[in-house]
């Protein structure tokens, strides 16, 4: 067999990922014909079809799809290889590419961007949302924020923070002072929001089980931040993640309504996700650092705030 054209493997790469001839051509800004011409001449040169036409699809056969393990896997070498050597040049612009959760970079990344930029003034971070998992090489991120397990493929996860983090039970001020009070089972005659499944262990956790902690909320959210705001907003009580919403705890936009928190075991951890090859790349090394640091303060802040709520309440019942 003669030696295959290298050129061809990342149209084949992308033709494999989409089964679409006319999708790969626009991700990778060919015409149709050229990215036929690129598979064609692969099989020619492998001397076996690669894929099974059905209509505008393209399938993988049996051949493709061994080919195509291990040319993910090279071009994903190659890729890191690329990235680190630029970095090690010191050729690349001062500025991180990285992918972040919605409700992550809502409430916790971008109220903290001011001090990220005093503390490195000349390394722009340029923020991407998305919900879904990207492929960093292919995608051109250097880094993402996951959550997660921490077992994806091929990537470097540095654990940020437990999902077994506190989840407590928030208001608006508003509705917080007409609850001054209640109990968490007069909770059960207020608009609820977010999952019934994290009320109920809330519920629980408080002595409310069975039929009389079962619960229908008004509004569930695909998104933390989106949670969050509708409880600002007074549109009903939740329960959230205590670190996502410790800087509208301390503004005084939700109150916290009970000294209750859970663990849940569906709130995964966070990670700091990049490639292996970057793991020394100064750009990306000071951005983990940076992380930890204000992660630290911000789990300081908490813990002076649970204390302070302690004493305010042992004061409030000795009096």
């Amino acid at each position: 067999m003669s030696r295959l054209p290298l050129n061809t493997l990342p149209v084949f790469r992308a033709v494999a990922e989409s089964q679409n001839l006319r999708a790969a051509a626009e991700a990778l800004h060919l015409t149709h014909s050229a990215v036929s011409q690129q598979i064609r001449l692969l099989e020619s040169r492998l001397g076996h079809a690669l894929f099974d036409r059905r209509g505008r699809r393209v399938v993988l056969n049996a051949a493709g799809a061994a080919l195509l393990r291990s040319v993910q896997g090279a071009l994903a070498v190659l890729d890191e290889g690329v990235q680190a050597a630029a970095a090690a040049a010191g050729t690349t612009e001062q500025r991180l590419r990285i992918s972040v959760l919605p409700s992550f970079a809502q409430r916790w990344l971008l109220p903290r961007m001011g001090r990220w930029h005093q503390r490195h003034p000349g390394l722009a971070l340029e923020i991407e949302t998305s919900q879904r998992v990207v492929d960093l090489q292919r995608d051109g991120f250097h880094a993402a924020l996951r959550q997660g397990l921490g077992n994806w493929p091929g990537v470097v996860a540095d654990r940020l923070f437990d999902g077994s983090m506190a989840m407590i039970a928030v208001a608006s001020p508003a509705i917080a002072r007409r609850l001054a009070g209640a109990t968490p089972e007069d909770y059960l005659h207020e608009p609820l929001l977010g999952e019934s499944g994290l009320w109920e262990h809330w519920l629980a956790a408080a002595g409310i089980r069975g039929k009389r902690g079962k619960v229908t909320p008004v509004a569930v959210f695909n998104d933390a931040a989106l949670l969050l705001s509708a409880a600002e907003q007074g549109l009903g009580l939740a329960v959230v993640r205590e670190l996502l919403a410790a800087d509208a705890l301390r503004d005084g936009h939700l109150v916290r309504l009970s000294s209750i928190a859970i663990e849940y075991e569906s709130a995964r951890a966070y990670h700091l996700v990049y490639p292996p090859a970057l793991s020394d790349w100064p750009p990306l090394a000071a951005l983990r650092d940076w992380i930890y640091d204000e992660l630290s303060v911000s789990l300081a802040a908490l813990e002076a705030s649970r204390a302070g709520e302690n004493a305010h309440q042992l004061a409030s019942s000795s009096g």
